[in-house]
């Protein structure tokens, strides 16, 4: 019987908590700065626009498109198994970029400029990460 890969988990902190705990109700949250009106990814403490404290956090729209990919060939560690695989850079309505898996996408579709949709895995009870797809 083969032991589960392990996966390294992302670690949640004071800053970060508000994303992960919308991650497991199934809401893609950024941080929205009311000082000069824009979106804010990765979560952090002053807006890199303005420097103002003035963040809150806001449900994403969770539709973007691909702004650049590459395909994964030759992994190492548990997810040797899983290459070839699809890592993107997606760029959300709310105009912030990501970096992210595409999954349950055929490869020969994946292009610049793709619709792409967040979707919710959760993988052998751990828990949900967010992930995206081409959009329908």
């Amino acid at each position: 019987m083969s032991e589960e890969p392990t996966y390294a988990l992302p670690q949640s902190d004071s800053e970060s908590a508000p994303y992960w705990e919308g991650i497991q109700q199934g809401e893609l949250r950024i941080q929205f700065c009311t000082a000069c009106r824009r979106h804010v990814f990765y979560p952090r403490m002053l807006c890199p626009h303005c420097h103002s404290d003035q963040l809150i956090w806001v449900t994403a729209s969770g539709r973007g498109i691909i702004y650049s990919y590459t395909v994964v060939h030759r992994a190492f560690g548990p997810f040797a198994a899983e290459a070839p695989f699809i890592i993107a850079i997606v760029e959300l309505e709310e105009g912030v970029r990501l970096m992210t898996r595409l999954i349950n996408t055929p490869r020969e579709r994946v292009r610049i400029g793709a619709p792409v949709q967040v979707t919710f895995d959760r993988v052998s009870g751990r828990p949900a990460l967010p992930f995206f797809r081409l959009a329908e």
